[in-house]
């Protein structure tokens, strides 16, 4: 374990850039090795997640390779080309690369065994199972649903029209990788939208896709089977998700001044800066322009006086990994911030739900935990106690990113109990953020 305690060194000041985002970096690299030809990536995020997914990518053929300029080149095998892997794929501690890469290898005629660290391997798997099975792919999964389990592959795959029980963009987008080699057309019905990366780079590389939106905005989306895909090139945007810490502790360290550079704002992924501008935060976007068919946009941050709100459940989805950084905000808030809506929060890398309100209550927040949510009564903007023991984080990055913020805002710093999980989505972000406090 490799603790750390973060202390208040004063007011936040300069510019950063954060690493390109995960969701995307995920894709580009899987429909890359689908594709037939060379698809080149620049601001691909590497952390471990996404490396889990570049090395299962090349243990069913395709080529990932990253260049000496920092630019990745991806040389597909085309779609139904996947080979069959000869060792158990490591997920490490991504849930983005297992449930996404079930559904491509499900419509292949292969079998696979995945595998991940401890934290991945309590998640739950079967609501990727479900959908797939109906495709034809046969799984055999640990007590739960859960990983190790073994797929083996459909060919070909029976086409299906599936209404998502719960909003999850990793179901749906499993849905839809399995569909590029299903033949006909594969349906995903979401009656509450979530992030839409898979839809436009599914289009981007060449899938015929379709999405109508009715009055409800109930979203039905259509992929064509058996599709070819041409190869791109990918100008990957700073994750939104990474850019939330950076956020939340530029509004709640006071004096601080900083400006995010490249910032995706796919509306799918923004509703936290939705909610921190509801609670009276100063997040203003600065050339805002399109990359990739993705909107992004600079993010100037300053120093505010933050107010609790309700959250209205209606934008979880479109903030689902952000919420431990919202906590931290509501806890230095004036007043009471109430969240509900959040049960996707109990099966991330940890429950998210009761290891916030623990890890808080333990820096001298006042949280109370409910069935769903958490009922936070903010400090006015005094600083946190802080803790006089190490934060249990649980292995999971989120939750010590958003203490660190926490300890930046405290009178005796917070201590969390192992820094190494958070190279899984951000490794530089220590480096970052000891940058902005000079």
């Amino acid at each position: 374990m490799r603790p750390r305690r973060f202390l208040p060194t004063g007011p936040l000041t300069g510019r950063i850039r954060v690493p390109g985002d995960k969701s995307i970096s995920h894709r580009s690299i899987m429909l890359g090795a689908l594709a037939v030809g060379e698809t080149r990536v620049t601001g691909l995020l590497e952390g471990e997640d996404v490396l889990a997914t570049a090395a299962a990518m090349r243990a069913m053929g395709a080529s990932v390779e990253r260049l000496g300029d920092g630019e990745w080149r991806v040389s597909g095998v085309g779609v139904g080309a996947l080979l069959q892997p000869e060792a158990a794929l490591d997920m490490g501690n991504s849930g983005t690369s297992t449930r996404l890469l079930m559904g491509l290898v499900s419509s292949h005629p292969i079998t696979a065994s995945f595998v991940g660290d401890a934290s991945l391997s309590k998640r739950p798997m079967g609501r990727v199972i479900e959908p797939l099975s109906r495709m034809g792919a046969d799984f055999t999964a640990s007590p739960g649903g859960t990983l190790p389990l073994m797929l083996r592959g459909a060919a070909p795959a029976v086409p299906i029209e599936y209404r998502l029980p719960v909003a999850s963009a990793q179901v749906k987008s499993a849905i839809l990788l399995a569909g590029l080699n299903t033949p006909g057309i594969t349906t995903v019905i979401e009656p509450v939208p979530t992030r839409d990366h898979s839809e436009r780079m599914l289009r981007g590389f060449g899938a015929q896709l379709d999405v109508e939106t009715d009055a409800d905005g109930v979203r039905t989306i259509r992929i064509v089977g058996e599709a070819e895909l041409r190869p791109q090139v990918i100008e990957v945007p700073g994750d939104p998700s990474s850019a939330a810490f950076f956020i939340v502790a530029a509004l709640i360290v006071p004096g601080s001044d900083v400006v995010i550079e490249n910032v995706g704002l796919n509306p799918t992924r923004a509703g936290l800066i939705e909610v921190l501008r509801l609670m009276g935060g100063q997040i203003d976007e600065l050339n805002p322009r399109e990359v990739g068919g993705e909107p992004v946009a600079d993010l100037h941050v300053r120093h505010s006086v933050l107010t609790g709100i309700a959250v209205d459940p209606a934008v979880a989805p479109s903030m689902i990994d952000e919420f431990p950084a919202l906590f931290v905000a509501a806890a230095l808030a004036q007043g009471r911030t109430v969240t509900t809506g959040l049960d996707e929060l109990r099966v991330k890398e940890s429950d998210r739900l009761a290891v916030m309100a623990a890890a808080l209550t333990a820096a001298g927040a006042r949280v109370s935990e409910t069935e769903d949510g958490l009922i936070i009564d903010g400090t006015g903007g005094d600083p946190l106690p802080g803790t006089g023991h190490a934060i249990a984080t649980h292995l999971d990055h989120r939750i010590a990113m958003s203490m660190a913020v926490a300890g930046l805002v405290s009178t005796n710093g917070v201590e969390v109990d192992d820094t190494r999980p958070i190279a899984t989505s951000f490794p530089v972000f220590e480096a970052l953020l000891d940058g902005l406090r000079g």
